[in-house]
């Protein structure tokens, strides 16, 4: 008898196309989770049980294009394969589904609010982030979980999404020389985790400091008599 393995014939993600070739229609829909990435880069830079993907296709059916989210998050997988990184994100190799997708809309609406929504429902992905910059009477940021067979909106900002460890919220900051509201991590106390470039300034400020109290401290020595270059 043929032992016949029908997961044998998938195509793996060498196979696939990896993206759906069509372009952004705004730069934010790069940046907003570029820079959700950069922080978990940051903040998880000790683990490899992550991935966070932007721009990616998830293969979800070896018959049907994948979709692709602006950013996702997916727990309990490989961060890293090997130098040559991820092509897509293939369910049937990587076993997990990812806990988080996020879309962000533009101008020209992508069925974030219809098919898209259905489908990530179908796939049971748990969270299901939209942000909406250009709303104006609305809440941007809608967070919603996956719960008897349907998502539920949540409110708040931050969002605390507790499968995570993380909360996801927006707030005004700088990214890339840009200021303006981004969406960010927060902890569980509502902290919110710095992009690189504030990390940065923070550093910056902080060495700053401590060599202003340095200079502040040698001043004081030498006016009691004591040369601060001559103690060990």
């Amino acid at each position: 008898m043929l032992n016949y393995n029908p997961l044998h014939c998938l195509p793996s993600a060498e196979d696939l196309p990896d993206s759906d070739d069509e372009p952004v229609d705004n730069q934010l829909q790069h940046l907003i989770p570029a820079l959700l990435e950069a922080i978990l880069a940051w903040l998880w830079a000790s683990r490899m049980d992550w991935f966070f993907g932007v721009d990616m296709g998830i293969y979800y059916d070896p018959d049907l294009p994948p979709i692709v989210p602006d950013g996702f998050l997916s727990l309990g997988v490989e961060r890293v394969f090997d130098e040559n990184l991820r092509l897509s994100y293939v369910l049937w190799e990587e076993k997990v589904m990812p806990i988080m997708a996020l879309e962000v809309v533009s101008h020209r609406r992508r069925g974030e609010y219809t098919h898209k929504k259905k489908l990530y429902a179908e796939m049971e992905i748990l969270y299901y982030v939209v942000y909406n910059p250009q709303r104006r009477r609305k809440p941007p940021l809608e967070v919603y979980r996956f719960d008897n067979g349907e998502y539920v909106l949540r409110s708040g900002n931050p969002v605390w999404l507790p499968e995570v460890g993380l909360a996801m919220g927006y707030e005004r900051g700088t990214y890339q020389g840009i200021t303006r509201d981004w969406l960010y991590w927060y902890d569980e106390q509502t902290v919110r985790y710095l992009s690189p470039e504030e990390r940065a300034v923070a550093a910056e400020q902080r060495a700053t400091t401590a060599e202003q109290r340095a200079q502040r401290l040698a001043e004081e020595l030498r006016r009691l008599g004591i040369n601060p270059d001559t103690l060990s």
